[in-house]
């Protein structure tokens, strides 16, 4: 009997935080240290708002936001402050079976050629090809507040 009620405890507390990692998803990450963002600690960029963990990642953000940018329009996309409007790669219209999954933000692609590209990096390096100014130029748009 005791087993049984340790079982249950542990099935509760797994469930408990499996929704507490549920209700962390979608929030803004600091594009300058990779912590959750701050709320209260924002920037207004590219017609939207990047929000960080601190005020000392808030200054260096402000002072060299071309070195963060790629993760900051990540950040965009990911809190749903622009919208993917073509392919960041090629600029055409994108095909919904061409996509990756980016940093827990889905990307479409136009063709399979550009999705093989995305496909093939990792990590930051996949943040940066996607998401650098050029490629966020072509494939996004940023909504009106």
């Amino acid at each position: 009997m005791r087993q049984v009620l340790s079982i249950a405890a542990l099935v509760a507390v797994a469930a408990f935080v499996g929704q507490s990692f549920a209700a962390e998803e979608g929030k803004a990450i600091c594009p300058v240290a990779g912590k959750p963002a701050n709320p209260a600690q924002t920037v207004d960029y590219k017609g939207g708002t990047v929000s960080l963990c601190c005020g000392k990642c808030k200054a260096a953000f402000t002072a060299n936001p071309k070195k963060f940018a790629a993760k900051a329009n990540l950040q965009l996309v990911a809190t749903k402050q622009a919208k993917q409007v073509n392919c960041p790669f090629a600029g055409k219209p994108v095909n919904p079976a061409q996509s990756v999954t980016v940093a827990g933000t889905e990307v479409k692609f136009c063709c399979g050629n550009c999705k093989g590209k995305a496909a093939k990096a990792e990590g930051d390096e996949q943040i940066k090809l996607i998401f650098n100014d050029k490629a966020f130029e072509k494939g996004f748009k940023v909504t009106e507040k």
